[in-house]
C-alpha cells in the first residue's frame, strides 16, 4: 500500500477538483490520500477542506502557516511523519493523474528505490477544456529535470530527514531530494516509458510585488546555489540542526494573537542590521515590528555629503529590507510562528513573530 501526499495554498479549487476526479478513477484504490494545506487564507481553507472532507480516502491537515513563507518541504515533512505505508507518493495538487498510476507505481516498488515521473505540460486553453486523461493533448513535455512527483520508499526518504526545509518559496526541493539520496548511494529511475501526469496550466501571481503575502525575490536563485553547494558537500541527512515535520504549537498561535512588545523601525542601514543580525537570533519574546522605508537618505542634502565624501546617512530600499529579513527568519526562526505582510507600493512591512520554542 502507498500514501499520496498533495500540499495546497490558496489555489484555484478547480484545479484542484480535477485533479482529485483523476485519483478517484483510479483502476486500484488501494492508496491512501493526504491533503495538507500549509496556511490558506480563510476562505480558501474553508472551500479546500469541505472539498477533502468529501472524499472517503482523504485525510486532511490544515496547518496554521498563514502569512508565512510558503515552505513545501515543511508541508510534505508533516504528512511524511503521519505515514504508515511502505512507499510514500509526492505529488502536485495540480496534475491529473493517469487511470492507472496506482497501478503503474506498486509495479515500480518491487523494482525501484526511487521513481520519477515526466510532465506533460497543458496549455490554459486545454486545460479549461473538459477531458478524459487520455484526451488532454499537452502543449509540451518536461524532461528528466522536472522532479516534482516521485515516488519513494518511506523508511528511505525518513533515514534522511525527508525533504530539506531550508527551501523555502519555489524550486530545488524536489531535486534536493533526489541528489541527496544519489549521494548516499540509491538507485533513481526517470520513468518516461508512458505520460502518466498531466499538469494543469495556472497563473503564478503569488511570486510577485501585487500580493501582500512574503515574496523573498531571489529565493529560488537562493535555493539553486544552496542545493549545488549541498551537492559538492556529499550531503544526505537534511534537517540536522533544526525539527523537521514540526506543527506549530497552540501556544505560540496564541502568543502570535497577543504580542508582548511593539518595535517601529525604518530601512535606515545601521539600525536595521542591528536588529535583523543582533536582536532577532536571540528573540526571546513575541513581538509586533513595524518597518518603514527610510526617507533621511533620500533627502537632497544627504545626497550631496555622500557625493562629497562626507558622513551621510544610508538605506536598505523596502525590497532589501525585504530579502535581509526573510533570509534571517529562514536562517533562524523558520519553525518560529510569524505573521509577515509587505506593501510594497508603501514600503511597510509588518512582522508578528513568536521565537520557537524546543520541545523537551
Amino acid at each position: 500500500m502507498l500514501t499520496i501526499v498533495l500540499t495546497y495554498r490558496n489555489r484555484d479549487l478547480n484545479i484542484v477538483r480535477r485533479c482529485l476526479d483523476s485519483l478517484q478513477g483510479q483502476t486500484d484504490q488501494d492508496f491512501e490520500l493526504i491533503l495538507v494545506d500549509y496556511g490558506s487564507d480563510v476562505k480558501f481553507a474553508k472551500d479546500f477542506k469541505e472539498l477533502a472532507n468529501n472524499i472517503s480516502f482523504a485525510n486532511y491537515i490544515y496547518v496554521a502557516t498563514n502569512g508565512q513563507l510558503w515552505n513545501k518541504s515543511r508541508a510534505i515533512n508533516i504528512a511524511l511523519k503521519k505515514c504508515k505505508t511502505p512507499y510514500f507518493l509526492m505529488g502536485d495538487i495540480d496534475l491529473l493523474y493517469h487511470p492507472e498510476m496506482i497501478s503503474r507505481c506498486k509495479s515500480f516498488m518491487r523494482q525501484h528505490d526511487c521513481v520519477y515521473f515526466q510532465y506533460g505540460f497543458l496549455s490554459k486553453e486545454e486545460t479549461d477544456l473538459d477531458k478524459n486523461f487520455e484526451g488532454y493533448v499537452p502543449e509540451f513535455l518536461g524532461n528528466g529535470d522536472v522532479t516534482g512527483t516521485t515516488l519513494y520508499k518511506t523508511d528511505i526518504l525518513k533515514g534522511i530527514n525527508g525533504y530539506d526545509e531550508f527551501y523555502h518559496g519555489w524550486g530545488a526541493e524536489d531535486t534536493d531530494v533526489h541528489l541527496r539520496l544519489k549521494n548516499a548511494g540509491y538507485g533513481i529511475k526517470f520513468y518516461e516509458e508512458e505520460l502518466l501526469v498531466k499538469h494543469q496550466w495556472h497563473p503564478k501571481s503569488y511570486r510577485t510585488k501585487k500580493s501582500t503575502a512574503p515574496f523573498h525575490t531571489r529565493q529560488e536563485k537562493v535555493n539553486h546555489d544552496y542545493m549545488w553547494q549541498q551537492l559538492n558537500n556529499k550531503k544526505t541527512v537534511a534537517n540536522l540542526n533544526y525539527g523537521w515535520g514540526e506543527l506549530p504549537s497552540e501556544t505560540q498561535l496564541q502568543k502570535l494573537e497577543r504580542p508582548e512588545k511593539v518595535i517601529n523601525l525604518t530601512t535606515l542601514q545601521n539600525s536595521f542590521e542591528a536588529f535583523v543580525y543582533g536582536v532577532l537570533p536571540e528573540l526571546n519574546s513575541s513581538i509586533d515590528i513595524n518597518i518603514k522605508e527610510d526617507t533621511t537618505s533620500k533627502t537632497l542634502k544627504n545626497k550631496i555629503k555622500k557625493m562629497l565624501g562626507k558622513k551621510h546617512f544610508s538605506s536598505f530600499s523596502i525590497e532589501e529590507a525585504n530579502n535581509l529579513l526573510l533570509s534571517m527568519i529562514i536562517s533562524t526562526h523558520r519553525l518560529s510562528s510569524y505573521k509577515y505582510t509587505i506593501d510594497w507600493n508603501k514600503g511597510v512591512i509588518n512582522l508578528k513573530i513568536v521565537p520557537y520554542e524546543t520541545k523537551n
